[in-house]
């Protein structure tokens, strides 16, 4: 049984405290025994008439983190499709099981912010692929502390001024936005980087991942397929900016259907006939063109009054305006230009360790640990708010240090 040791001294607490109703009743955490087992670098951990079998060996020597199923009723063993990228291999690992739908995987001696997995086995995302592949599914999807700012998808016609309004969001707050980087099957032209420009990508690949869900968005254009991944996008907001997204309604309703949260606005002319005035101003477009725009613009107002679609209408009658109204919308000051991602510790999952749960809370109660005595080796994981999830990260996940051993005190901090 896992020494629960949470009562506070009477000291202060350094970093944000670990809310009260966290460490009421934690002497009724029960150690993880029949919810997952570990054998050597292998844990199993049974779902209903499943069990899913985690790690092993390739050619029993070379680590790996592949993924079994055996079926008690039919008594036969399955290699399920796995989509998302999975985790390297560490020293071992833990497993324990959430919601029915997904095993919290933690990778013994290795930092939390890379050693926090989840493998979702009947989540929303997973029935669907089920479905749609006819096969046994699982997908990995990696942890991360916190919420993150979430992305932002601006909709409209074309000629509204949404890329107006962008780039002056750009420009003001120039360390607080960022712009994923598409994907495209097209040839690079001259001057072009890959990862920079585009991540131009083999068709028969981009093919198959946006049939493995892992694009947002996507398009045939002129032979050619574009798109946006959950991963360009997740990758921005990794590094603590918020990505905008500027596309179609369709795509926003692609997104909408994606496990991705963000922030959706439309952005709308305060008549058509006011938009058709802006078109012809432009001067950039022939008559035939102009018809077709006002033809798309006129079916994606339409669409874009769609109960659930967007959070926020704008219209732009006046550009300051709508620019200062869309400042409010996303909780903006003149003086705002900082991440919305806060620094966090990045302490070591300890290498021997033993595991409780009660509800949707864990205690990772450590032994030792090879970055020595100054390093906590007890923690509280809360997953009560999970978001996302495959094939992108699953943000939310809280974590707490239990038994810092500054001053021999029993600290809790929040990591």
């Amino acid at each position: 049984m896992v020494e629960n040791r949470f009562e506070e001294k009477g000291h202060p607490f350094m970093g944000e405290e670990a809310p009260e109703n966290l460490l009421e009743g934690l002497d009724k955490f029960s150690p993880l025994q029949s919810d997952s087992e570990s054998q050597g670098y292998q844990t199993a951990t049974t779902i209903g008439d499943k069990i899913y079998v985690i790690g092993g060996s390739d050619d029993g020597a070379k680590l790996s983190m592949n993924v079994k199923v055996f079926n008690k009723l039919t008594r036969i063993w399955s290699i399920p499709t796995v989509l998302g990228t999975k985790p390297v291999p560490s020293k071992g690992h833990s497993a324990v099981l959430l919601n029915n739908d997904r095993i919290l995987i933690l990778m013994r001696d290795s930092p939390l912010n890379d050693g926090t997995w989840f493998l979702e086995v009947s989540t929303p995302f997973v029935k669907e692929k089920n479905k749609i592949l006819g096969t046994e599914v699982v997908a990995w999807s990696k942890g991360v502390r916190g919420d993150g700012p979430k992305p932002i998808v601006i909709s409209g016609p074309s000629g509204v001024g949404k890329g107006t309004l962008i780039s002056k969001l750009m420009k003001e707050f120039p360390s607080t936005f960022g712009f994923s980087v598409s994907h495209t099957t097209r040839a690079p032209r001259e001057k072009e980087v890959d990862g920079v420009h585009y991540h131009f990508t083999e068709r028969s690949k981009m093919e198959k991942e946006i049939k493995d869900g892992k694009f947002l968005e996507s398009a045939s254009v002129h032979g050619n397929l574009y798109g946006t991944s959950i991963e360009a996008v997740e990758a921005v907001t990794d590094a603590g900016k918020r990505c905008i997204l500027d596309i179609d309604v369709q795509g926003a309703r692609s997104v909408r259907a994606s496990s991705l949260e963000a922030i959706f606005i439309f952005i709308c002319p305060p008549s058509l006939e006011e938009l058709e005035k802006r078109l012809r101003e432009r001067g950039t477009e022939t008559e035939e063109q102009v018809q077709k725009r006002l033809r798309n613009a006129k079916a994606e107002l339409d669409q874009g009054k769609s109960p659930g679609l967007f959070d926020h209408i704008l219209v732009n009658d006046d550009l300051e305006t709508c620019y200062k109204n869309l400042k409010q919308t996303l909780g903006l000051d003149e003086t705002a230009d900082a991440s919305h991602q806060p620094s966090m510790k990045n302490y070591q999952i300890p290498l021997c360790h033993s595991i409780s749960k009660k509800d949707k809370k864990i205690l990772i109660h450590g032994g030792s640990n090879e970055l020595g005595a100054a390093t906590p080796t007890s923690f509280l994981l809360d997953a009560s708010s999970l978001k996302g999830g495959a094939p992108g990260r699953t943000r939310g996940p809280k974590i707490y240090a239990i038994d810092s051993l500054i001053d021999s005190l029993n600290w809790i901090e929040q990591l």
